[in-house]
């Protein structure tokens, strides 16, 4: 699964793609924010990307990704939520 940076005005909700962002991979991306990670809404791409998440950095600072949502993204969801329970809160 890939993901791609961009940014996101909150304002009139417009997505921005930002010229020198590379896809990286989902896993990595969520595995880098601790799997503090939320999605945001549906959209459509040209590209397939079908959803947009906020990722939260320490400081509580979003950083937002286009992510294709499959099969994968849904296992991948449900293993991070299972690996969570009675886990002490931070």
């Amino acid at each position: 699964m890939q993901a791609l940076q961009v940014n996101f005005i909150e304002t009139d909700q417009s997505i921005e793609k930002m010229a020198d962002a590379t896809p990286s991979s989902w896993e990595e991306v969520c595995e880098r924010f601790d799997n503090d990670v939320h999605r945001v809404k549906t959209v459509t791409d040209p590209d397939g990307y079908t959803a947009l998440y906020a990722c939260y950095d320490e400081n509580n600072q979003p950083v937002y990704y286009l992510v294709e949502e499959n099969q994968d993204l849904s296992r991948l969801r449900h293993k991070t939520f299972l690996d969570k329970l009675g886990r002490p809160k931070a």
